[in-house]
């Protein structure tokens, strides 16, 4: 029988005042907003960074529109996720541990952490990285700060959700106002960008190696999980009409957030091209970035930048930690105190700093290891959104199957096409 292991929360009041009907429009989404929030941080880590100023600073604005179609599917999935905690009061990782052959759930269980092992090493490099040259320190000692920045940011969840959600989201917020400065000091070609954000074309073979980039790696195998966890017992419904009304409440966040995500990610798009694209079309790296705006657009320009990074990288770690604590309290029911979870995640950004791995070639193989992972969440998540025995009148219409079902193969068909590169097997490379 499987138990709820995940702590009550107390239904705000004004909650049930928005059930009730008693608060509705704007008023009626806050009490209920968060999870997208603190999923949203996934799309915007260091990992997009160094993908997006890749897209923009070879390809200008022709890749504009990868961007839009990976954050209609990252849509798709989180507002399915969403709706498998709030209908089924479980999240994805317990309903497999229940529903699953027990040597899958295992399987599933270690290739998960080990994913979000990976998507913390770009994430806590990321910061380390924007940390030490911002202030010159070295790179070891950006790290130490990220640890003890980020270990402290969890620390506020044993304080109530609130108040983590709030600083996740202020964090996500200065992300978007340092990119929408940006726009404002780097040359944008507004015509230009209208006319090719919304007509898919691959300028050469080299650029399908981003478009997979961008695409393949959008779907963050964490972030399916957590959702479903941060929204399963948040309130409470008594009714089936309270609790579409919730749905729909979660559908509304998750496209407010994501968009905001999307558009940031659009934005790093675009001032990579304004700023690199013509000039200097090899940049690639996010300290080549840096270095290389610093003569072009100012020190201010190179400043925001790593203000930006910096947030990046404690949100994203943060929820990064979040979620592999209840990847495996859902999949094996154990808990270990938040201090081991932090350090043993964070083992392998260590780990590649000391034996002077370098950071982009880390970063590239951690996006193997997640195209690895991706499979499993994605096709359960599709499974049991579609089960009517466990989601009853809430189960997936014929339609969202098929888009969910067609945007799956088309995300773990261009993870797998990643993959083959990594390996040798093919060459995306022109």
């Amino acid at each position: 029988m499987l138990q709820k292991v995940s702590p009550e929360l107390p239904e705000e009041p004004v909650m049930r005042e928005v059930l009730d009907g008693r608060r509705r429009g704007f008023a009626g989404l806050l009490p209920f907003a968060g999870p997208a929030m603190v999923v949203s941080v996934a799309y915007i880590d260091p990992g997009n960074f160094a993908t997006n100023i890749q897209a923009g600073a070879r390809y200008g604005y022709a890749l504009l529109w990868v961007v839009v179609l990976a954050n209609l599917v990252a849509m798709l999935f989180q507002s399915l996720s969403a709706r498998l905690g709030i209908v089924t009061g479980f999240n994805l990782a317990q309903l497999c541990r229940a529903h699953l052959p027990r040597p899958l759930v295992y399987v599933m269980w270690v290739v998960s952490e080990l994913a979000a092992m990976a998507t913390d090493l770009a994430e806590f490099l990321g910061g380390a990285i924007g940390l030490a040259l911002l202030f010159h320190m070295p790179l070891l000692v950006g790290m130490g700060i990220t640890a003890v920045v980020t270990y402290a940011l969890l620390l506020l969840e044993g304080k109530g959700y609130r108040r983590l959600e709030l600083t996740i989201g202020a964090l996500v917020g200065v992300v978007g106002l340092s990119y929408l400065a940006e726009l404002f000091i780097a040359p944008v070609g507004w015509a230009s960008l209208g006319q090719q954000i919304f007509v898919p074309r691959l300028p050469d073979s080299a650029a399908i190696a981003i478009a997979v980039g961008i695409i393949g790696a959008t779907v963050m195998p964490h972030a399916l999980f957590l959702h479903s966890g941060l929204t399963e017992r948040r309130a409470r419904p008594k009714t089936r009409d309270e609790r579409q009304r919730i749905i729909r409440l979660s559908n509304l966040e998750v496209i407010l957030a994501l968009s905001l995500a999307g558009l940031i990610n659009l934005a790093m798009v675009v001032m990579a091209a304004g700023a690199f694209h013509g000039s200097h079309p090899d940049v690639a790296k996010i300290e080549t970035a840096y270095q290389t705006l610093v003569p072009l657009l100012g020190g201010a320009a190179a400043t925001i930048f790593l203000v930006s990074l910096i947030a990046s990288g404690f949100s994203s770690s943060v929820v990064g930690t979040m979620a592999g604590q209840m990847i495996m309290q859902g999949f094996v029911e154990f808990h270990i105190p938040l201090w081991l979870r932090r350090s043993v995640t964070m083992l392998p950004s260590f780990a590649v700093v000391l034996m002077g791995v370098d950071a982009t070639r880390a970063l590239v193989l951690s996006q193997v290891a997640l195209s690895i992972a991706l499979p499993f969440p994605m096709i359960a998540l599709v499974w049991f959104t579609s089960r009517s025995e466990l989601m009853g009148p809430f189960r997936n219409r014929p339609a969202v199957s098929i888009a969910a079902v067609a945007a799956a193969l088309v995300v773990l068909g261009l993870n797998m096409v990643l993959l083959l590169d990594a390996f040798g097997l093919i060459s995306l490379e022109a």
